[in-house]
């Protein structure tokens, strides 16, 4: 398929940020779109350039017989803290009260467009670290957790908090519920991990820590390495014993549920400037 440069760059640009963390060889694109590698070469500093300028992301090029192009996706801190701020606002509408200190989310953590850009922005946050696949307990954790995977371009495991015959072999925990403090049992399948696996652990809402402590311990069953843990929000009101660093992309510092009012800020994951 032969095609002008402006198309090229087009497609080009399509495929990568529809391949992230991807080593592609220039063969791959100069054989599809007929055109010498020179020219597809100069194609990818085009798009290199207009990538980082935007803040879309990095365009490496490796050199050899088995190099290629990489794209590794990113956004600038300026667009991560607008949409953070965007999101303050969301979260602080009075009716998203719920019982038991929590806050709906629901409507957020349904949203395509929402969650893209919250795992960008998560992701931007765990660069440069070895990540081989993102873990979330059902079920609500899923939807973001999905979409961080995806920009990460590795797979997500779902840990059940019950058993289901569809998973085949599992391994299970015990772990106190950080809301209610009762023993609970949590499940994830053999097959999900493979061992030394490097995961991060992603969650809709902070409250008490019980959860993530639980998938925390799953990972020392399989013989798996936390890299991080990143949650959408936490609710900076409750003490908690969790004693693992975390990152919120929002913190919800106050719920007044008597005069119906939330206080929400930007969480600690742009402590370090995002």
């Amino acid at each position: 398929m032969k095609l002008r440069r402006s198309e090229r760059m087009v497609v080009i640009s399509n495929y990568l940020i529809n391949n992230p963390y991807q080593l592609i060889s220039l063969n791959t694109f100069a054989e599809k779109y007929e055109t010498a590698k020179s020219s597809i070469s100069e194609d990818i500093g085009i798009v290199k350039k207009a990538f980082e300028e935007a803040g879309i992301g990095q365009v490496e090029t490796v050199t050899g017989a088995s190099g290629g192009v990489l794209f590794t996706p990113s956004i600038s801190s300026e667009e991560a803290k607008s949409i953070a701020e965007g999101l303050c606002q969301r979260l602080s509408e009075s009716d998203r009260i719920l019982p038991g200190g929590y806050i709906y989310l629901s409507d957020l953590l349904s949203t395509p467009s929402i969650l893209k850009k919250v795992g960008r922005i998560i992701a931007k946050a765990f660069s440069g670290q070895q990540i081989d696949a993102v873990m979330t307990v059902a079920t609500k954790g899923v939807p973001l957790a999905n979409a961080v995977a995806e920009i990460l371009n590795v797979p997500f495991v779902i840990v059940r908090r019950d058993l289901k015959i569809t998973e085949g072999s599992t391994v299970s925990v015990n772990y106190a519920s950080g809301s209610s403090d009762r023993i609970e049992k949590m499940f994830l399948s053999k097959r999900s991990l493979k061992p030394n696996s490097n995961v991060l652990i992603v969650d809709d809402f902070l409250k008490g820590g019980g959860t993530i402590s639980g998938m925390v311990s799953l990972l020392s069953e399989f013989d798996c390495h936390l890299v991080g843990v990143a949650v959408f929000a936490d609710n900076k009101q409750i003490k908690r014993n969790l004693f693992v660093d975390y990152k919120s992309l929002l913190t919800v510092s106050k719920i007044d549920v008597k005069n119906k009012k939330v206080d929400v800020e930007i969480g600690n994951l742009f402590d370090g400037g995002v």
